[in-house]
């Protein structure tokens, strides 16, 4: 066909379409965009602003498009077939080339948009988002979108110069979706999402499902597709083999960010999963990864919910960093933090010009201690994005476990609420039964989909059932939450609470050390020494210790000892490990001078940080202290009642009965031969573990050879052991 032969002024646009075309405003550009049969031919029609010539190229056919004003250009073409077709754009300085993003079919399914509606697509980040493909051929990416509300929707970014114009997205049926493929555009790309609200003003967005982020204070998405190579197959196929209740669990928590300050994930891999290893940790807990704004917040207020940050690299440098933890054969806690959001206005809030993410109730959906708002889980679409965002770290970066944020705060209504400012539920209660129903579904839906993986609670209150299955109702009439593990909050507080007190005055507090084991089975337990107990004022957990500074170390690791002897799991904030005496600061970091040895005083943290790593492998190798955490029988008190001596001696069975002797002296004078009963089976016990030893910066004071039972009956034995209590110190003994 010759270049001219043929071409007609297309039917003009209907002035009110082209207006909604124009605005951005128009729920089905598709129809009007693009190439369509009609009567007589072909229509070709485009938008494209500021364009001087728009030439459509095909098999056979090259035609000229008339310039009908505003960006429009058209025609009619005698053609009985649309053609497979690109489209040649001229401006005043070049010449582009591309396929017509508005000759493609939805390049989402059926099934996707039916499982969106339903709120039930547990892969939703396989559908909404940007995704690089080859659509009908063509290579470029899926933008899609929920905004249910919007008027229209357009992708901006860095390949249409951030004008949307000729980037409007179709709406797909009734579940709020809109959705655009646009040729040419691959990884790397960064976009946005121009939204039209109800009341006819713009928002420009970034895009909730993001996969990548610009580096913040830059907010814009950024095109993504992962390239990584895993090679943790035998971590992954075996992490499940034992349920963790029954397994060590000893937790090192790092900030990413200031662990080493300046790091990148790759460099980080080269030295984090080295040093974990080193001192035993059977986990690293990883504060916040998701993207968030403000450093500050030490990644608890998510703009991101499914991009790592990018301050330390991409998503795949991320997944290097996993890979080489599992390597290492550690594995990896993220925390996860579904109770709020910021209110940043490119972000979530009143994403599409409506309460979207949040409650429409404002009373609801603002978070009354964090400035932030809390999400609606009574919205079947939010809480499948949340459903799926658990899902997502876990599938995509082989997250061993999701240590939930702020539990508390989601479970009760009139958190942090005065009378008056909440509303009771359906029931007249204070429970929060949307997000019951939430967590629930996460949590069956985790252990469903990824094997091994646990979910840990940080839940500061007595709601029943934490850890309990979803299916087993309580007394309260509710499933359990169905998480793996929940923080012992009351455990820390008490026990932190008894240690900071002199030893003098000890004795009055005797039971907040004991208290812990009348509900010690209540709940599937972590003990956690986290970073929110040595910032804002509560000093770092050596210098909670009284005393002088052979004291505060003595106190220090006497704390740790009856901590891994306790029953539940262990998680220490770093720095901890090496009794750094200052309040962590995300801005420096652990302060690792102290353990340069130029520095006078290495040698004194030096060794802590040795007790750390021979706690943990003496743990490791000693079922007793971690396969019957979560039943009675595991443990049994020889004397809980000591309070004029500060002392707590207990024994821990394994499930064969193997005993573990645990005694804590947190009084400053040594015991002489110190009478516990013990089990009559044990023909001698040996020290295996002594917090007061030389090489830890201790007096040395030890019980060096086996120490045999004799028939004197003590504490319901009808035998018992003399023992020499070092002072300030914990002494674990086990059967020779």
């Amino acid at each position: 066909m010759t270049p001219r032969n043929g071409v007609r002024p297309a039917k003009p646009l209907d002035a009110s379409d082209r207006e909604r075309l124009l605005a951005g405003t128009h729920h089905d550009p598709h129809s009007l965009l693009g190439a369509h049969l009609v009567r007589g031919g072909v229509v070709f029609r485009v938008l494209r602003p500021y364009a001087e010539s728009v030439t459509v190229l095909a098999k056979g056919l090259r035609a000229e498009l008339h310039d009908d004003g505003d960006g429009f250009f058209s025609a009619l073409l005698p053609l009985r077939k649309v053609p497979e077709y690109a489209l040649q754009v001229g401006y005043e300085d070049t010449v582009v080339e591309f396929a017509d993003p508005y000759r493609f079919l939805p390049a989402l399914g059926e099934l996707d948009l039916h499982l969106i509606g339903e709120g039930r697509h547990e892969e939703l980040w396989h559908a909404l988002g940007a995704r690089p493909m080859t659509h009908q051929g063509v290579t470029g990416t899926r933008f899609t979108v929920w905004a249910p509300n919007a008027r229209g929707v357009r992708v901006v970014g860095d390949f249409n110069y951030w004008d949307g114009t000729a980037c409007a997205m179709r709406s797909l049926g009734a579940c709020g979706v809109w959705e655009l493929f646009v040729p040419g555009v691959g990884e790397g790309a960064l976009y946005k999402f121009e939204i039209t609200r109800p009341d006819g003003s713009r928002t420009l967005r970034a895009d909730p499902m993001a996969r990548r982020t610009e580096v913040p204070p830059a907010n814009a998405s950024v095109v993504t597709e992962s390239h990584h190579v895993w090679h943790d197959e035998t971590w992954m196929a075996n992490r499940g083999a034992r349920p963790v209740h029954e397994a060590p669990f000893s937790v090192y928590e790092v900030h990413l960010p200031s662990w080493r300050p300046g790091l990148t994930y790759r460099q980080l891999a080269d030295q984090l999963p080295a040093y974990v290893k080193d001192l035993g940790f059977t986990h690293v807990e990883l504060m916040p990864v998701a993207e968030h704004p403000f450093g500050g917040s030490w990644g608890y207020q998510v703009t991101g919910f499914y991009a790592p940050t990018a301050r330390m690299g991409t998503p795949d440098d991320f997944r290097h960093l996993v890979d080489a933890l599992h390597r290492a054969g550690i594995g990896v806690v993220m925390d996860w933090v579904p109770a709020h959001f910021p209110r940043d206005d490119w972000a979530l809030a009143e994403f599409d010009g409506r309460p979207l993410y949040e409650h429409s109730d404002p009373a609801r959906a603002a978070h009354p201690d964090w400035g932030t708002l809390e999400f609606d889980y009574g919205r079947k679409e939010v809480r499948n994005f949340l459903v799926a965002n658990a899902v997502y770290w876990c599938e995509e970066f082989h997250i061993d476990g999701l240590r939930v944020d702020a539990v508390a705060s989601m479970l009760y209504l009139d958190y942090s609420r005065e009378h008056g400012e909440w509303s009771p539920n359906e029931h007249g209660g204070r429970e929060n039964l949307d997000a019951v129903a939430f967590l629930q579904e996460m949590n069956a839906t985790v252990y469903r989909r990824c094997p091994g993986v646990v979910t840990i609670a940080e839940e500061s209150t007595a709601w029943d059932g934490v850890t309990r299955a979803t299916h087993h109702v309580g007394p309260a009439g509710f499933g359990g939450l169905g998480f793996g593990l929940k923080w012992n909050m009351g455990w820390m507080h008490d026990s932190l609470g008894y240690v900071e007190h002199e030893p003098v005055h000890r004795k009055y507090h005797h039971d907040e050390m004991t208290f812990s084991m009348v509900y010690a089975y209540s709940e599937n337990y972590v003990l956690p020494i986290s970073h929110d107990e040595v910032v804002h004022g509560k000093r770092a957990l050596v210098s909670k210790m009284p005393g002088d500074w052979w004291q505060q170390r003595a106190n220090h690791r006497a704390y740790l000892g009856f901590m891994w002897a306790h029953p539940g799991k262990q998680l220490l904030f770093m720095g901890q490990e090496f009794a750094q005496g200052a309040e962590w600061s995300e801005g420096h970091g652990p302060d690792w001078w102290l353990l340069d040895p130029s520095y006078s005083a290495e040698g004194d943290h030096r060794g802590v940080r040795d007790l750390v790593r021979e706690l943990n492998r003496v743990y490791a190798a000693t079922p007793a202290l971690w396969q019957r955490d979560t039943v009675p029988e595991g443990f049994s008190w020889v004397d809980g009642g000591a309070a004029d001596d500060n002392v707590f001696a207990f024994l821990r069975f394994d499930a064969d009965g193997a005993p573990l002797l645990a005694v804590s002296n947190f009084s400053p004078v040594v015991r002489h031969e110190y009478r516990l009963g013990v089990p009559p089976a044990v023909p001698a016990w040996t020290e295996v573990l002594n917090t007061d030893a030389a090489r830890y910066g201790g007096g040395d004071i030890r019980n060096d050879d086996p120490v045999k039972p004799e028939s004197v009956a003590a504490h319901g034995h009808r035998t018992s052991v003399q023992l020499t209590l070092p002072p300030l110190a914990t002494v674990w003994l086990r059967p020779v």
